[in-house]
């Protein structure tokens, strides 16, 4: 993740902004336009939650495509579970971009998220879109400011850039993502973008971008509630002049978008709601990859786990009982357990070992890494959450009053 001062990397081609656009009660920055200069290749992954916000059934219909131009994305309002006028305003806001950009509306994609229910205040955004798109930059700042102005419960903008040398060319990856809270796999309520100049078509987009997400945004967890608006846009601005990244080189970039979904996804887990901790959690030596999933989710999704890992309580059968009820079939005495590399319950049994002296390396540090084996194959998983804490709880009381 960049450090905020450090200077980030900008494709080729890629201009952005953030502004005010009076979306958000509070006045914050809640517009952003992601804009290019050439048709991109593009991409998308979006929420299974069969309740979807306006803007993802947009870009569904639009997505893959070789002549995106644009991403609108707004925050404070996430246009979802309101009806035809939703679906009409998601459109509008995408003519209202189009017209500002000289393009076709097909070509701007859109994106929201905040409160479920509300109507876009659509004179609000299509001011904010003449502002946003007046202060279109290539500069660093300019995406610094588009990270800010998607972010809702965030406590801090979440943005990287990458540069790495494929096929004899230097290819830049910048990506932006929000997210802290109604996290649940597959996705969450969570809103990326990545950008390159790497030259790949949109259907290697397509799969690179769903391999990336599977294992990435879709084992991440902070209390499993999965989203009505989560998009995941991929975008490359140099699929039409350059040749096409093939091979092992397609592979590279394939690493590289790997690479930024998985930093992506693991600033979302620690930045949850109120948390103090930030968990890890991989699942080893299971039959198949599903199995394994299926097990860590369970355990990062339990309250009773996450609330133990709040009170610095090594309660490690809370963490078992957890991987039993996964509905994965295995053998008690094939399981096992560390917590901070600690191993409390072995093969089927406890294990001797200090609770003091583990509650006070769980209270101390920020990460916390539970490990449980099964020893039976080679499949293993990873999965990202975090505590549950009292003020998760008043935040999200509170979240709408």
């Amino acid at each position: 993740m960049n450090d905020p001062a450090a200077e980030l990397l900008i494709p080729h081609r890629f201009r952005a902004s953030g502004v005010k656009a009076g979306i958000k009660p509070s006045g914050g920055d809640d517009l952003a336009v992601l804009a290019a200069s050439a048709p991109c290749a593009a991409a998308g992954t979006f929420t299974t939650n069969r309740v979807c916000a306006a803007p993802v059934k947009w870009c569904r219909g639009l997505l893959p495509a070789e002549d995106i131009l644009a991403v609108v994305v707004n925050s404070g309002n996430a246009n979802a579970a309101t009806g035809e006028p939703g679906l009409a305003n998601a459109r509008q806001t995408a003519v209202h971009a189009a017209e500002l950009l000289g393009c076709r509306p097909e070509q701007v994609l859109v994106a929201s998220t905040g409160v479920i229910g509300h109507q876009l205040p659509m004179p609000k955004v299509k001011a904010g879109l003449a502002a946003a798109v007046a202060s279109l930059s290539d500069q660093p700042e300019a995406f610094q400011a588009a990270a800010r102005s998607v972010m809702t419960t965030d406590t801090r903008p979440k943005i990287l850039s990458e540069r790495r040398a494929i096929a004899g060319q230097d290819a830049t990856l910048l990506g932006i993502a929000k997210g802290a809270a109604m996290i649940g796999p597959r996705m969450a309520t969570m809103l990326a973008f990545l950008l390159t100049d790497a030259p790949v078509r949109s259907h290697d987009l397509r799969a690179i971008l769903a391999d990336a997400v599977d294992s990435s945004f879709n084992c991440l967890s902070v209390e499993g509630h999965a989203s009505t608006n989560d998009t995941v846009l991929l975008l490359s601005s140099a699929a039409g002049p350059a040749a096409p990244l093939s091979g092992s080189d397609l592979a590279e970039f394939a690493s590289m978008v790997g690479s930024a979904c998985e930093t992506l996804a693991r600033a979302i887990a620690d930045d949850g709601e109120g948390s103090t901790h930030f968990i890890t959690i991989d699942v080893e030596a299971c039959r198949t990859t599903a199995d394994a999933r299926a097990i860590a989710r369970c355990v990062a999704e339990s309250a009773l786990v996450k609330t133990a890992i709040h009170g610095a309580d090594p309660n490690w059968g809370r963490i078992v009982s957890a991987a039993g009820y996964a509905g994965v079939d295995f053998r008690e005495e094939e399981l096992s357990l560390w917590i901070n590399e600690v191993p409390v319950y072995r093969e089927g049994s406890p294990a001797a070992f200090d609770e003091q002296t583990l509650s006070a390396s769980i209270r101390s540090r920020r990460p916390v890494d539970l490990r449980l084996t099964l020893g039976s194959g080679d499949a293993s998983a990873r999965f990202w959450t975090c505590d549950l804490t009292a003020e998760y709880v008043r935040l999200n009381a509170d979240y709408t009053t």
